[in-house]
């Protein structure tokens, strides 16, 4: 009972423990791997839009499997990265799709709009 009412508050906990673990696989990556792995990490937080708990949760556990392969591989981060960092973090992040935050705002400008229009009748 109070697991479902935490979760309604603050989303599902099983996404949390997922977030928590892909974490702790990237702070486990060797140098430069992990320094790299949280900088597209925290870009993508700042900068996806993504809003969706389940895409998020996917994306960043695909991040962590990208970057622990490299290491293992041995694969130089610029090989991994190419020269543009930004657009690697671009392209990986419109590769997930599910609701972004944008998404919400543009339907909220919308819906004003229309409320506008109509003289503010809801």
């Amino acid at each position: 009972m109070v697991a479902k009412w935490i979760e309604a508050l603050t989303g599902p906990l099983e996404q949390k423990k997922q977030y928590r673990q892909d974490n702790a696989r990237v702070d486990a990556l060797p140098e430069p791997y992990r320094t790299t792995a949280k900088a597209v990490h925290r870009y993508l937080l700042q900068t996806s839009g993504v809003s969706d708990g389940d895409t998020l949760v996917r994306m960043f556990g695909d991040l962590a499997d990208l970057w622990e392969q490299a290491a293992a591989d041995g694969t130089p981060v610029r090989d991994v990265v190419g020269a543009d960092p930004v657009e690697f973090a671009e392209t990986f992040a419109q590769a997930y799709g599910g609701e972004r935050w944008m998404d919400k705002e543009r339907a909220r400008l919308t819906r004003a709009v229309d409320e506008a229009e109509r003289g503010g009748e809801r």
